[in-house]
């Protein structure tokens, strides 16, 4: 599957009852994951609002499904100035690509650096699952910021499918990779797409949320 298999060209191989199955099991396991998770969530708010000074939750513009943009909802890790601080910190990034990761990240809370060593902080995507916005599993979404440095074109690929809160990136070690691998992950979860390696990626992928490898 080359770089000039198109948009169309996949909807088509990626629609009809495997399709429904998958948004089948999005809203079932998001909905329920939310119910069971309740009392972490109203924890992790207070403790949010009691640490630091700033809102909850934290919005942000990102890009999806066929590059299109829509609003992402996490609990708020980081200060509340922390998008205008990314400048001074650009040359720090330890990806080698697009996005920006840094494993030390002097904008993150105490309470925020807890929250992502056990990706609580990402359980509000549940709610952009029911949206449509997103599925459990497929790749994850960038920013507009850092999608406005992306310029492979060999990776276009990722953005023919709805972006996910968990991946081959998430379960293959997160930032423990370099962008380039990250890149290659999703291109091929994209290319091998299927409702046995939704399951396997959902099933690999608790072991490494408790185990908090890779979480920056």
């Amino acid at each position: 599957m080359g770089g000039s298999y198109s948009i169309a060209t996949f909807s088509q191989t990626r629609s009809g009852w495997r399709a429904a199955i998958k948004r089948g099991m999005d809203v079932t396991l998001a909905a329920i994951v939310l119910l069971l998770t309740l009392p972490i969530l109203l924890l992790t708010a207070i403790a949010i609002k009691l640490s630091s000074h700033g809102p909850v939750f934290f919005v942000q513009d990102r890009v999806g499904l066929n590059e299109q943009r829509f609003k992402i909802f996490k609990f708020r890790t980081m200060v509340v100035d922390a998008e205008e601080r990314l400048k001074e910190l650009e040359t720090q990034n330890e990806t080698g690509g697009a996005a920006f990761k840094m494993k030390n990240d002097p904008r993150v809370t105490r309470v925020g650096r807890f929250l992502r060593s056990k990706s609580i902080d990402e359980l509000p995507q549940l709610v952009n699952v029911l949206l449509g916005d997103m599925s459990l599993v497929g790749p994850r979404p960038l920013t507009a910021a850092d999608h406005r440095n992306f310029k492979e074109v060999r990776y276009q690929r990722r953005f023919y499918v709805k972006p996910g809160i968990t991946c081959l990136y998430q379960i293959s070690g997160r930032s423990l990779l370099s962008f380039d691998q990250w890149m290659q992950l999703d291109v091929r979860y994209v290319d091998e797409w299927s409702l046995w390696l939704d399951i396997k990626i959902l099933a690999m992928t608790v072991p490494v949320v408790l185990g908090g490898a890779g979480a920056v």
